[in-house]
């Protein structure tokens, strides 16, 4: 089979190919899934740069959201059958013809959903559920603040801010991108090329936003810490930026808030049961089409490079969807 496989680490993705390797065998509570299409997600890039929080030493396949149709069942699998449409997040390995995944984490496919829509949306509202619901707790007539509003985990953090009763103010740093995530759902958006904290406030009668969603880090989180309310929660999603921020102790002292990291899958390998409630929350609303993801456009398995270079250049608006070529 084919599988785009990471043979080095390096900024460029110089060091990924597309190679024929063995086909995978599921093992004990496990499924082999024949993969229709795989979402990118900002981790895969940081995977294959070294410099995500999980190091793997190549060669190694990327790919975290999947969806497809099971090919083969292992050992102690209830609940599934071969040829059932299904889809679901993994830590990596879903950029190929086939993959080996654990059914804890797998769904059965929403009917209702392309194979596209179903591999973009675990990774992304999973994150949107853990730091909303789970740590910032943001609760209906709060307002949140998205940073990075246009991208996967953006775009995921506005749908469920929407559907929990918040008031929603979106950045980004493209008026065009704002259009689209105004037009998705978002009450405000605030292109962040000339400052935003005095637009928040003014959006926000001068108290800040109770919860602020960042994915981007820098100089973004530095000026957060001046719009957020007291009481607010300042949630760390990752660091698009490329920098990694600080914050002096005295000023979430003063005004009274709080700063909190989020890694949702983490959160559920912690908390197992809370994880599993987790998955089944945000799979109910896409069943109950209280969500839908956002899919940018879909490359083929070939061409997965290039995405991982339109991600890098900021070019795409909710989630690229790489699908093998058949």
């Amino acid at each position: 089979m084919k599988a785009l496989v990471c043979s080095s680490l390096t900024d460029d993705f110089a060091g990924i190919r597309l190679e024929d390797v063995d086909l995978p065998r599921p093992g004990y509570g496990e499924v082999r899934i024949r993969v229709r299409a795989t979402s990118l997600n900002y981790p895969d890039m940081l995977l294959c740069q070294g410099k995500y929080q999980l190091k793997l030493e190549p060669p190694f396949t990327p790919g975290m959201d999947i969806a497809g149709e099971i090919d083969a069942i292992g050992d102690g699998v209830e609940g599934f059958v071969v040829g059932e449409a299904v889809a679901g997040g993994m830590r990596f390995g879903g950029l190929a013809e086939y993959a080996v995944v654990s059914t804890e984490g797998l769904q059965k496919k929403p009917s209702h959903l392309s194979f596209a829509e179903a591999a973009a949306y675990q990774v992304a509202y999973l994150t949107a559920y853990v730091a909303l619901v789970r740590r910032g707790n943001l609760q209906e007539g709060e307002t949140l603040l998205v940073h990075g509003a246009s991208g996967g985990v953006g775009m995921a953090a506005v749908d469920v801010g929407k559907l929990l009763g918040a008031t929603v103010i979106a950045t980004g740093g493209s008026d065009a991108k704002l259009e689209r995530v105004f037009t998705y759902g978002a009450d405000h958006v605030i292109n962040t090329e000339g400052g935003f904290r005095d637009q928040v406030r003014a959006l926000t009668d001068g108290r800040g936003a109770d919860v602020i969603y960042d994915p981007v880090g820098g100089d973004i989180f530095d000026e957060s810490t001046r719009c957020i309310n007291f009481d607010g929660r300042l949630l760390i999603i990752g660091f698009a930026s490329d920098r990694i921020a600080s914050v002096p102790t005295n000023i979430p002292l003063i005004k009274g808030f709080s700063v909190m990291g989020v890694r949702a899958g983490e959160y559920g390998r912690q908390f197992p049961q809370k994880g599993a409630e987790n998955l089944q929350t945000i799979w109910d609303w896409v069943r109950e089409g209280q969500t839908r993801p956002h899919v940018h456009g879909e490359l083929p398995l070939s061409k997965s490079v290039d995405g991982f270079r339109m991600l890098q250049r900021r070019e795409v608006i909710g989630k690229l969807v790489i699908c093998p070529d058949r």
